[in-house]
Parts: C-alpha cells; structure tokens; sequence
C-alpha cells in the first residue's frame, strides 16, 4: 500500500478549556497490505464515517506540465489548519475519517532531479505522473466502493484524473465535473500532468460531464478551448462572472450540475482565487466568497461524492513560506468547512 497514516495530535496545538478538531478526529491506523486497508475502511464506515479526507503531497504534475513545484506543502497546511479549528456542532467530526496521505515522496525525490528545460527529462515527468496517478487510484477506488465521500487536498491538479476515474469505476458509470479554475485542464495527451486531467478523463471514457467556473480565455490556447467545444463541455468566463450577480450565478451553476444527474466532483484550484499562493498566483483572480458558495451550493446536491483542492503552494507566497502556511492553511480549511456545509443542508 503506498498510503501513510496521519497522527491528528502531531498536527494539534491544544488549549485548556477547548476542544479541537484534531483532539476527536478518527484516523486510519497503518494499514501493511491492501486488504488490511479495505478492513479498516469498512470498520470506519460501521462506526458512522461518512467523509475520508486524503492528502496527495506532490508538485510532479505541475512541474511535468511546465510549471512550479510547491504543492507539496499544501497537506500538511491544510492538517494544522483543519486539526486547531474547534469542534463545534457546525462540524460533524464523527463523520470524518483522516485516511492519510498517498506515499509519493520517492517519486517526488526523483522528479526534483529533473529539468523543465529538458524535453526528455520532461516526458520522465510525466511518467513520474502517471505511476502518481495507480498510487492515488489504489487509495480512492475502495473509497468510492465503500460509500465514502472524498475531501482530497493536493498537490497539482492531475490528481483530478484518478479522482475521475476512480468514481467511474466504483459506480460503473460516467461521472460528471465543475471546475473552479482559469484554466480548463483540457491540454494535449501529451504524457500525464496537471493541465490535462479531464481530456484524459473524457478520452477515457469516464467523464460525460464538464463545466468550467471562471475560466480566462486569454490563459487557454486555442487547442484546449477547440477541444472542450468538440467535447460538448462549456465554461462560464471570468470576465462573466465579474459582469454579473453572483447569486444568479450560483443558482444556475448548481441548477446546471443538478440536471446532470450524475456522480459530481467538485473541483476546485485554488489559483482562481486571488492572491492565494499557488503553482500559478493569479493577483486577478475571484474571492475566498465565490470559492465557499461554489463549494457549499453544490456539496448540497445529492450526486456530490468528492471536492477536489488543488494547486495551492504555501513555500510560493510573496512573503515567504510561512505566511503561505498560514494562508493555505486558512484557505483550505474554510473550504473543507463549505463542503460540510453543504453535505448538512442535504434533504434527508
């Protein structure tokens, strides 16, 4: 099994007179072979855990597709923010089960070797990506098999095509997407990496439906956004969005994915936020407001089974490492919270 287990405790300051989140979180014990974690997952689900959260730590999808490194650091950010928050009844902790995180930090040591600059040495990134891809798959398929909902924090966005496919193959059916990103992640088969996630997915026959939030035509080529159309996928552009009343927005958005009627990802990169360091900081994007909304409008459908948080890089802030901890470590956290959120306002 390449999946290690996370202590809560390690990553929770405790105070007197309070009780955290990471002081009552359940976590998965170390499992030594697969079967071993297949038990634990259903002796959790037996126990009233309904929502696994899973951290892949890599910055090898980004980096394969020409990008930064740094997501890496985003897990553990979003831990020590997730554990300190209170728990409270606005948080149904009995129904979260910390998983733990996929096993990649082999594949990132070779990856930290390779050159961007180099075309072969790419394309060995881009293997590197695809073996990430059968490590996070084993994690995730008896998730979805078992009932789980998914809260996955990343790492690049790659992690989207095993999340995709995984869901697919535990339901036996086509899933669907909504995509929060400037990005559509649409680019050329050209070996696995963080931009093109769901024209794997939709080339490999698992994913039927795709909507991208915020999209900016002008950070898109010409090849991504011909293939989106021919897929009969669309996007709602950022610059409609500015334009426009976002509560409208958000109704027809959760309208639109609701009509799929399909298994849902919520997909989310955090480099359409403003000023969030990411992989790609975008200093024009959209607020922490229309990320939490989106998260908790369509966590409410009934056909949500995973969120999806990607790209954030806490070591690429302006100010340094530590302020992107902190920041990453709020951000990701209020996330999380809009998926329960969402999850709570589901009718019975």
């Amino acid at each position: 099994m390449y999946l290690t287990a996370c202590d809560p405790a390690a990553w929770t300051t405790p105070r007197p007179g309070e009780v955290r989140l990471g002081q009552t979180l359940h976590a998965l014990p170390e499992c030594d072979s697969f079967d071993a974690y297949r038990h634990a997952l259903q002796k959790a689900r037996e126990h009233g855990a309904k929502i696994a959260l899973l951290g892949v730590p890599e910055s090898i999808g980004p980096r394969g597709n020409l990008g930064r490194g740094g997501a890496e650091t985003a897990w553990p950010a979003a831990l020590k923010g997730l554990c300190n928050l209170q728990d409270t009844r606005f948080i149904a902790s009995h129904e979260l089960l910390l998983v733990g995180q996929v096993e990649c930090s082999d594949l990132q040591e070779q990856a930290a070797a390779l050159r961007t600059s180099d075309a072969g040495q790419v394309q060995e990134l881009r293997n590197l990506c695809q073996q990430l891809d059968q490590r996070v798959m084993q994690a995730l398929v008896p998730l979805f098999c078992d009932g789980y909902e998914v809260i996955l924090i990343g790492g690049g966005h790659n992690n989207a095509y095993p999340l995709l496919r995984s869901l697919s193959e535990a339901v036996d059916a086509q899933v669907a997407a909504m995509n929060l990103d400037p990005h559509a992640d649409f680019r050329a088969r050209e070996g696995r990496h963080s931009g093109n996630g769901f024209s794997y997915a939709h080339t490999d026959g698992f994913l039927a439906n795709y909507h991208v939030v915020g999209l900016h035509e002008g950070k898109n080529n010409a090849e991504s956004l011909r293939q989106l159309a021919e897929a009969g996928f669309t996007y709602t552009s950022v610059h409609e969005l500015y334009r426009g009343h976002w509560p409208e927005q958000l109704a027809a958005l959760r309208a639109q994915a609701d009509a799929w009627q399909r298994p849902l990802g919520i997909e989310i990169d955090v480099d359409a936020l403003q000023g969030v360091p990411a992989s790609a900081i975008n200093f024009n994007g959209l607020s922490i407001r229309h990320g939490y909304t989106l998260v908790a409008e369509l966590a409410a459908l009934p056909t949500t089974r995973y969120l999806h948080l990607a790209e954030a890089a806490p070591s690429l802030h302006p100010a340094g490492r530590e302020a992107g901890d902190m920041a990453c470590a709020q951000l990701l956290s209020e996330l999380v919270l809009a998926y329960l959120e969402g999850v709570q306002r589901r009718l019975p």
